[in-house]
């Protein structure tokens, strides 16, 4: 991978764990073969890789992404919440 696009990507996307999962997921699809998603979506691929062609489309917001929300889970308190199972009273 070429290093320059890696980081022009990284720009993009901020956080390197979501970058790979989208490079990989991106190099399967143009490794797949036939369709419309497995075409390269920038000119000019000669000599490139199919990491550097997602790297690029990343890098040329040709190709995005959505992050979920993060919902932090909300315990009960107080006389209504439940006890667990295991905790039953003998």
């Amino acid at each position: 991978m070429n290093a320059i696009l890696v980081k022009e990507a990284l720009g993009k996307v901020l956080n390197p764990n979501v970058l790979v999962n989208l490079v990989s997921q991106r190099v399967r699809q143009l490794n797949s073969g036939g369709g419309g998603r497995s075409s390269p979506l920038v000119a000019d691929i000669a000599n490139l890789s199919a990491a550097d062609i997602a790297l690029r489309e990343i890098s040329e917001d040709k190709m995005g992404f959505e992050m979920p929300e993060i919902i932090e889970p909300v315990r009960q308190k107080g006389k209504n919440r439940r006890r667990p199972q295991h905790w039953t009273k003998t």
